[in-house]
């Protein structure tokens, strides 16, 4: 087994509370060695990214370290042999803002942060940024440190790194944000580096590429990996040891085969069951359809283009056009689920939106055929018109915090769209609130609460709460369980398919979690740079795909078994010149 160089022991770090003081992190103790990759895996609140920014003394405040030892070996590293460093530093006892302890972040240990648009600077260049990070801990003149700021942004596979170091954060997709955060984390050389969730964000492909950089970095330079995720398909594919956190404790750890075969924790073994479970067609799901099949169309989308139009230049006279969506075409049948899945950029927010008519289609037909049999073309309705297919046609969104009111109440976000309708009011709108409530698994008196006071899980359910209201006949989710932990989507799949099950539910469910579409979903759209490249039955399409793109999508998803470690082969999608000039 290689050698130690980072060892955290016995660390407690806590949180003053008016109701007394919170221990995130709780007697931890963990090993971070020479080119090997630690996992640390749990569910959000489990203590991992505090655990990591005690390392670094970044804790939010008033957190504090109270207890515990950081052990970083210099010794153990090439620099520190060069130099003759002092053997080993306890981390937990340097000052947070001293100098020391600044020189040690990003020279010695380096981190890479969750979400990259927060974490790097919108007003410098992304090169000035790197050439800073060289420069704090490197004696090297501007121009130097600026060409090895362009060579860390080729390492990382960045296309065309001198143009590319002159641009800033926003003009960086989210991969390429994550790809120049790695570049400034490696800038020094680090003989350790922590990566907090950084492929949550990413799209499968993405996140395979990320993985795979990251891999070849730590084979070129033998740093320690410590990797903190929930996703335990990332774990199987890199980890040389696992470790599983709950409330802020290590509650099991061992070699990756020995967790995932042998859990000995009953939370490890309810974590791995939640993830064998998604990767399986829902069982309930399909004695659903056997029982009760999808019937006539609901909804019928013909030819839909969204176009948005980008004024520039002086005065704002030059216009481009953005094509967003392109010739799409799908049906959705009463009673059956229907998954689009793509890429960040794919157009299938946008088709939603259009669909429900959030956002009004360029060219196309949005065809609706409500109970009594009528068929109306939502994309020629204005928004008055369009008023009573809004209760049939009702949305739950991706992020369950930013899309309920912090300043209503439950009771009133629940009962807004009743109220709207003007179908109940004063005490019967109290009592069918906590009727809804109740359906989606919550305490009626949760009316009287506000959003802040609940979990993610339980936001999730009051946004589902206030979707099924007005009784609608069709639910476009729009990500909505991407910001979940694995454990909260199955149970909120499995809220979705309860309600389907009592109110004979139509679902468009909009997704990048291949897995999510192939237990929730009976068929499968997949879309890629607006249009719709394949359609079928969602096993069909999973197990037999017909269009490459589609290929590239599913070898990219990581299995949770790390007996096939290296043996998916990955299936890169390029793209027909003829098919891009048209698009």
């Amino acid at each position: 087994m290689s050698e130690a160089v980072l060892e955290i022991e016995n660390l407690v770090t806590e949180f003053p509370t008016r109701r007394g003081v919170f221990r995130a992190v709780d007697d931890v103790t963990l090993t971070v060695r020479h080119g090997k990759t630690l996992c640390v895996v749990g569910e959000s609140g489990s203590g991992k990214s505090v655990t990591a920014r005690s390392v670094l003394q970044i804790v939010d405040h008033p957190g504090r370290i109270a207890s515990g030892r950081v052990l970083l070996h210099r010794h153990r590293t090439a620099r520190a042999q060069e130099g003759g460093e002092e053997d080993t530093l306890d981390l937990a006892k340097l000052p947070p803002r001293g100098n020391e302890m600044r020189a040690i972040r990003g020279r010695d240990v380096a981190m890479i942060f969750q979400e990259p648009m927060s974490a790097l600077s919108p007003v410098h260049t992304i090169g000035n940024q790197i050439v800073e990070a060289i420069r704090l801990h490197e004696t090297m003149s501007k121009k130097a440190a600026w060409a090895r700021a362009v060579d860390l942004l080729r390492q990382v596979e960045i296309p065309n790194p001198e143009a590319a170091a002159k641009r800033y954060t926003f003009e960086y997709s989210g991969g390429m944000r994550q790809r120049a955060m790695i570049a400034m984390a490696i800038a020094c050389n680090p003989s350790v580096l922590i990566a907090d969730e950084p492929t949550t964000a990413l799209d499968v492909t993405i996140q395979a590429e990320i993985i795979d950089l990251l891999r070849k970095l730590q084979a070129d330079t033998g740093m320690g990996l410590m990797f903190i995720t929930h996703d335990m398909g990332v774990v199987a594919e890199i980890a040389d040891e696992v470790a599983v956190m709950h409330n802020g404790r290590v509650v099991e750890r061992g070699e990756p085969l020995a967790i995932f075969e042998r859990p000995q924790e009953p939370y490890t073994q309810r974590l791995l069951d939640a993830v064998r479970r998604l990767d399986t067609p829902s069982e309930r799901r399909l004695a659903m359809r056997a029982t009760n099949p999808p019937s006539s169309p609901v909804l019928t989308v013909d030819d839909m283009a969204k176009h948005f139009y980008i004024t520039g230049g002086l005065l704002g006279m030059s216009k481009e056009t953005f094509v967003a969506v392109r010739d799409a075409s799908l049906t959705l049948r009463t009673g059956e689920n229907l998954g689009i899945v793509g890429e960040s950029g794919s157009g299938k927010t946008t088709l939603g939106r259009c669909i429900q008519g959030v956002q009004r289609p360029t060219e196309g037909k949005v065809l609706y055929t409500d109970k009594a049999g009528r068929t109306t073309d939502l994309a020629r309705l204005r928004e008055h018109e369009l008023r009573t297919a809004w209760r049939d046609i009702r949305m739950v969104f991706q992020d369950p915090f930013s899309s309920l009111n912090p300043r209503m109440t439950v009771g009133q976000i629940v009962g807004e769209p009743l109220l709207m309708a003007g179908t109940h009011s004063g005490a019967a709108l109290r009592r069918r609130v906590g009727e809804l409530l109740e359906v989606v698994g919550l305490p009626a008196n949760a009316a009287e609460r506000y959003p802040h006071a609940f979990s993610g899980g339980q936001r999730q359910r009051v946004g589902i709460a206030r979707a099924i209201a007005p009784e609608p006949r069709v639910i476009i989710a729009d990500e909505a369980t991407s910001a979940l932990d694995v454990s909260l989507r199955i149970q909120i799949l499995d809220l979705l398919l309860d309600l389907q099950e009592r109110m004979g539910l139509s679902f468009l469910f909009i997704s990048h979690d291949i897995a999510v579409i192939r237990y929730f979903c009976d068929r499968i759209a997949v879309m890629h740079r607006g249009r719709i490249v394949e359609t079928g039955e969602t096993e069909a399409v999973c197990t037999n795909p017909s269009h490459d793109y589609t290929r590239s999508l599913l070898s990219a998803v990581p299995v949770p078994d790390p007996r096939r470690r290296g043996k998916t082969v990955r299936h890169r999608y390029v793209e027909d010149k003829a098919s891009s000039t048209a698009a």
